[in-house]
């Protein structure tokens, strides 16, 4: 669970589960963490927490919508490190898209979920894959899926879809970067009590809460330990899973 020396960037870190990871890494004796995030305020808020409690820290903006963005982002992570150790790809779409039926989801919404939550992570690995091949002690990536993939949430296809594209993408990664010592795994929470959820009905909120195994409520602090164990050196030999942190409302 010590993070000591390893440099880790982290999407989406300006609030909710990326800030707690943020945060967990600094915990865990990071060298260094690069927050990510496309709204300035909250990464600069992220990046300021971590330098105010002794972490090396700073923020690059990045939009996982534009692939010229993602490029340019890898290459202020270049002139900053000669290397990367890991990479939480956590930011997504997720935000006030959920309630409509596949039959009422519009093409363009549709089309800018898969844009970041699928396409954005892909590109985000490929644009720092050659610094993670770099890592001395092995790269580690570690995915948000979620297990709306797993248990088939209804009115909320979009997501669903790009998040089981997110679980399989991890498999095939894992094998083709194999080979480089870099690990790939996915996380796949629960209902978390972030702001991004804060939108969710009440009724979706009781469904999870009483048909978890641990009938309580999730928050950030519950996902943010296996994280920052498949970032470190206990988990080299762990690849190409699919690790659910639920409270047991679905079991993998």
């Amino acid at each position: 669970m010590n993070l000591k020396d390893r440099i880790i960037v982290i999407t989406g870190a300006g609030r909710g589960l990326g800030r707690a990871f943020a945060e967990g890494c600094a915990a865990a004796d990071a060298k260094a963490i690069v927050v990510a995030d496309i709204n300035p305020d909250w990464g600069e808020a992220t990046a300021d927490l971590l330098r105010r409690s002794g972490a090396e820290a700073a923020f690059l903006p990045v939009d996982l919508g534009d692939p010229a963005s993602i490029e340019s982002f890898a290459a202020a992570v270049k002139t900053r490190y000669d290397h990367v150790d890991g990479l939480v790809n956590n930011g997504a779409i997720a935000t006030g898209i959920g309630g409509k039926t596949f039959e009422d989801i519009d093409i363009e919404t549709w089309d800018r979920v898969m844009r970041v939550n699928v396409r954005g992570t892909w590109l985000m690995v490929k644009a720092l894959a050659p610094l993670l091949r770099a890592s001395p002690r092995g790269g580690r990536i570690v995915n948000l899926a979620s297990d709306t993939a797993l248990w088939g949430a209804p009115r909320l296809l979009h997501y669903v879809s790009s998040k089981g594209a997110v679980i399989a993408m991890t498999r095939s990664l894992a094998r083709e970067l194999g080979p480089d010592s870099i690990t790939v795994n996915a996380i796949a929470p629960g209902l978390v009590e972030v702001e991004a959820t804060e939108y969710v009905p009440e009724e979706r909120r009781q469904h999870y809460v009483s048909g978890r195994a641990m009938s309580r409520l999730q928050y950030a602090e519950d996902v943010v330990g296996p994280v920052v164990f498949l970032l470190g050196d206990g988990a080299g030999f762990v690849t190409g899973q699919l690790v659910p942190v639920n409270g047991g409302f679905v079991f993998n």
